[in-house]
């Protein structure tokens, strides 16, 4: 949304600040904890003393935990990559074995333990979600997972497992962040996670309730592992810079001003852009400033949702251009108003290239 500067003042004084979302710039770290759900696994396999083929048997779970730490890098333009480490465990669900009279069964676990690269897209809506940024992901990797007293039931009879082994994962990602103003940099995380593996085969040992058949040291046998997950969690980014604070009286009239100007639809800075930043940097020194106002801007072509992302990211590539140039990070304050306070008024959907600007104000 677009607003007057005295309706915003007005509005601050009136109700709590909104979140701000900023892009994901630098290093960061995330952690989740939650539900995880692992479907039924076909089981198929062998098992000696005597021979039995395992085919189209399964076993079914209870819903378990899991927990997943990040380590991640934002490019500043929403798109970020990390590497991942998660642990799911889920219990052999009980009441699927035997009519949950065979003990072993209810007391297996399946256990896994993953090792993933993501790449994440954040997807900038400004403010409409009231600073709720939603992303989605994609991950590789490899699963390798444990099962300890795993059930399977075979006719009126139950045989259960133990054993390991690892696959190649895939996974999806779908969450939404919300930043925490007070802290710059933190966020609180929700996600729903897909991850499944190629058939993993596994080998170990079985335990059969069968009469006259004994319990087996070479059992070998194939198992699915899909699961679906419910995370909530912390980011945390290194280099955020802070919620822009909102004043509630006239900002003291600025000592100077520059401005830098962009190609229609873009936020990348020219060579002529960068000199006019490297002189705002170079002025700041000369002068008592406690303030660096960096304002981005757009003409009125495209949709004020739209051209209000555009303002923020065109403002956040000048902020880091002064940062580059020496500017302390706690002096900036980058704010993208949009369409609003044109230099050249126009009809809605003209390109007029005096509004498509940033401005650098010395306070």
């Amino acid at each position: 949304m677009n607003f007057k500067n005295t309706f915003l003042a007005a509005a601050l004084l009136a109700a709590p600040a909104i979140a701000q979302a900023q892009p994901v710039n630098g290093l960061y770290v995330g952690a989740g904890v939650g539900a995880n759900f692992l479907d039924k696994t076909n089981v198929s396999g062998t098992w000696d003393s005597p021979a039995i083929r395992l085919e189209g048997e399964s076993a079914e779970f209870s819903w378990g935990y899991v927990g997943v730490l990040s380590l991640g890098w934002g490019f500043g333009n929403g798109l970020r990559a990390e590497i991942e480490g998660s642990y799911r465990q889920n219990a052999t669900s009980s009441s699927k074995i035997n009519n949950g009279t065979y003990p072993s069964g209810a007391n297996g676990n399946a256990t896994s333990y993953g090792a993933m690269v993501n790449i994440l897209y954040d997807i900038d809506l400004g403010n409409m979600l009231g600073g709720i940024t939603p992303y989605v992901g994609a991950g590789v990797g490899y699963i390798w997972q444990e099962y300890d007293k795993v059930g399977i039931r075979i006719g009126d009879n139950t045989l259960d497992f133990n054993g390991d082994g690892g696959a190649f994962a895939y996974q999806a990602i779908l969450g939404a962040a919300y930043p925490i103003d007070q802290v710059p940099g933190l966020a609180i995380t929700a996600e729903y996670r897909f991850l499944g593996t190629v058939s993993q085969s596994m080998s170990g040992t079985g335990r059969s309730s069968v009469a006259g058949v004994a319990d087996a040291g070479n059992v070998k046998f194939d198992v699915d592992n899909f699961n679906h997950s419910l995370l909530i969690g912390l980011r945390y980014a290194f280099n955020a810079a802070p919620a822009p604070v909102a004043a509630v009286a006239p900002a003291p009239a600025a000592t100077r001003s520059y401005l830098v100007f962009f190609d229609w639809n873009k936020a990348d800075l020219t060579d002529r852009a960068r000199q006019i930043i490297g002189e705002a940097a170079q002025a700041r020194t000369g002068q008592q400033v406690t303030r660096i106002e960096v304002n981005g801007y757009t003409d009125r072509s495209g949709t004020p949702q739209y051209n209000e992302a555009l303002s923020l990211r065109r403002a956040n590539a000048v902020a880091a251009e002064l940062l580059r140039r020496g500017v302390q990070r706690n002096e900036i304050v980058t704010r993208g108003f949009g369409e609003a306070n044109p230099l050249v008024p126009t009809a809605d959907g003209v390109r007029e290239p005096q509004n498509r600007r940033v401005e650098i104000i010395l306070r």
